[in-house]
């Protein structure tokens, strides 16, 4: 029997303040590369509740989700690998300077989209400039949008 193939299923976080967006510096493959706060969606988690501690864990800030900005699907060049993200935007606040970071962070930095868009190379993924360009553009879709569907 084959194996079902199987997209990852990622969350990101948007966060505008200022005309600069929350973005975390990373090392991936030993290369030092700029995502927004996102990550991988944990066994019995919804979607907000992964994009919520997604962005505490990787930044230190607490993430208060408002809208979905856009679902992205991605084929990671040269790889088996496809992601499928849901990116969301909304506000945060009680940033904890003194929180260990995930690993592999180096740190949570605020940019503007003008600093991504020079350096192209140090983009995680083409989702990280997409997600925040939808943003830009006004496209803003309602939480319940997604539906949890849970055994009683």
């Amino acid at each position: 029997m084959q194996a079902i193939w199987k997209p990852h299923a990622t969350v990101a976080t948007v966060i505008e303040r200022d005309g600069l967006f929350l973005m975390v510096e990373e090392v991936i493959k030993g290369q030092h590369v700029y995502n927004q706060p996102a990550g991988h969606l944990d066994p019995n988690e919804s979607l907000i509740e992964a994009a919520i501690r997604e962005t505490r864990e990787e930044s230190a800030w607490a993430f208060q989700p408002e809208y979905i900005t856009g679902i992205y699907l991605w084929p990671q060049p040269g790889t088996d690998r496809t992601f499928l993200r849901v990116a969301f935007t909304g506000s945060c606040a009680d940033h904890n300077p003194k929180q260990t970071l995930d690993d592999g962070i180096i740190r949570a930095v605020w940019m503007s989209r003008d600093e991504l868009a020079s350096q192209p190379e140090k983009l995680r993924s083409p989702m990280v400039l997409r997600c925040i360009d939808d943003y830009l553009a006004g496209k803003r879709y309602p939480l319940d949008l997604l539906i949890d569907i849970t055994a009683d």
